[in-house]
C-alpha cells in the first residue's frame, strides 16, 4: 500500500492497493482517525471494494462483529469505540428515500456513518462529509481517493510515503 499525497490540497490523499488485505488496512487507518460524528461516502463501481474499505473502517473502531454489505437491509448498525452505522444506497431512489429512512438523524447521533453507493443520494451527504472514491485499476488494484475537510493536517501523519 503507498499513501501518497497530492499537490496542493492538504485534505485529499490518494492510495493505491494490491490486495482486498490492504484495502482493507486502508480502511482501518480511515477507522481508527474518524471522531463521533462522521459520515464517510464510499463512491465507487460494483466490485470497487467500498464493502472491503467498510470492514477495514469498523476494524478501525474496533468493531468486534463482522460486517457485511448492508445491501437488503440498508443499514446496520455495529458497536464499537464509537458506534458505526453501515449503509448501502444502492437501492434507494433518492434523497427523498434517505430523508424517509431518517438519514439526517443517523448523523446526529455521535456515530461513525458509513454510505455506500452515496452518489446515489447526493443532496443527503453533508458538505463536511469525508468523500472515498474507489477505482478499480487491474484484477485487485485499487485507487483511493479520500478528501476529508475535517481531518487536520497533522492527522495524516504516518498515512503516505512520499
Amino acid at each position: 500500500m503507498n499513501w501518497m499525497m497530492p499537490g496542493a490540497s492538504l485534505a485529499e490523499i490518494e492510495v493505491m492497493t494490491s490486495s482486498p488485505g490492504e484495502t482493507m488496512l486502508a480502511g482501518e487507518k480511515l477507522g481508527g482517525l474518524a471522531p463521533a460524528g462522521t459520515v464517510i461516502a464510499l463512491r465507487g463501481n460494483l466490485g470497487a471494494g467500498k464493502t472491503c474499505l467498510a470492514r477495514g473502517i469498523a476494524r478501525g473502531l474496533e468493531v468486534a462483529e463482522g460486517v457485511t454489505s448492508p445491501t437488503y437491509t440498508i443499514i446496520s448498525e455495529y458497536e464499537g469505540r464509537l458506534p458505526l452505522y453501515h449503509m448501502d444506497a444502492y437501492r434507494l431512489s433518492g434523497d427523498e428515500d434517505a430523508e424517509n429512512l431518517g438519514i439526517r438523524e443517523l448523523f446526529s447521533q455521535g456515530a461513525v456513518t458509513v454510505i455506500e453507493w452515496s452518489e446515489r443520494i447526493p443532496g443527503s451527504i453533508p458538505r463536511e462529509a469525508w468523500i472515498v472514491e474507489l477505482e478499480i485499476l487491474d484484477g485487485e488494484k485499487r485507487r483511493i481517493r479520500v478528501n476529508a475537510p475535517a481531518i487536520p493536517q497533522e492527522a495524516f501523519s504516518g498515512l503516505y510515503c512520499l
